[in-house]
């Protein structure tokens, strides 16, 4: 009867695991489509930390190959 334990303990622990990882990993797909890691806003910044000035054609096409490569 003592393996029984053994065996429960081990498929509770492989059970939890699973879950948790696939509820974390829905969790963290929310989170990215409510707050996307950049934006305009953010691309116009780091174009003019460069040094160059950004042109409303230049943020669309960076934007764009950034949503391309999700």
């Amino acid at each position: 009867m003592l393996w029984w334990g053994y065996l429960l303990m081990l498929l509770a622990l492989i059970i939890g695991a699973l879950l948790g990882f696939f509820l974390s990993q829905r969790y963290f797909k929310r989170y990215l489509e409510k707050n996307p890691p950049i934006n305009e806003k953010m691309v116009r910044a780091m174009m003019t930390q460069m040094g160059r000035k950004p042109s409303e054609k230049q943020v669309r096409q960076v934007m764009a190959s950034m949503s391309q490569h999700k």
